[in-house]
């Protein structure tokens, strides 16, 4: 028999992985600092002077530096394992297009939609896209997913 995990990471409202619906949403928002772009760059290697050098930065089409895609899209896994499914959801597929530069002091908002659940394989597809706070739609992605399940012993 299967019981479903209760997670309440980062809510006030508790949910479990089997009350979700179809259309159910979340979101996740995040002020990218200068902070996070350095500690991506550290972690990552990708010191590409788009992300880290102001002066070389100004010369491009953006202006100014931008945050790397991938920091900005690494937000949806936050939300997937914190909000829905939650605490133990395993990410197996991530389809993204990168819509729109993210800039040092943008606040972004993961807003993640159920869109499909197959019960017999425990497979989930939700719709993840990124919006700044123009609510303009800086990364568009779809996520699947393994929500997490306790078997009973």
């Amino acid at each position: 028999m299967m019981k479903a995990i209760t997670s309440d990471i980062m809510m006030n409202t508790k949910y479990t992985v089997m009350n979700f619906d179809i259309g159910h949403i979340v979101t996740f928002s995040k002020t990218i600092s200068e902070f996070d772009i350095y500690q991506f760059a550290g972690i990552t290697g990708d010191f590409n002077p788009l992300h880290v050098n102001e002066e070389y930065a100004k010369s491009t089409r953006f202006g100014k530096r931008i945050a790397h895609g991938m920091l900005t899209s690494s937000f949806i896994c936050t939300a997937l394992g914190t909000q829905m499914p939650g605490v133990g959801t395993i990410h197996l597929n991530q389809n993204l297009s990168f819509k729109k530069p993210v800039y040092i002091g943008d606040t972004i908002t993961v807003k993640l939609e159920l869109l499909e659940k197959n019960a017999d394989k425990n497979i989930w597809v939700i719709k993840s896209d990124v919006y700044n706070q123009h609510d303009e739609i800086v990364v568009e992605g779809t996520s699947t997913v393994k929500p997490p399940i306790i078997h009973e012993v």
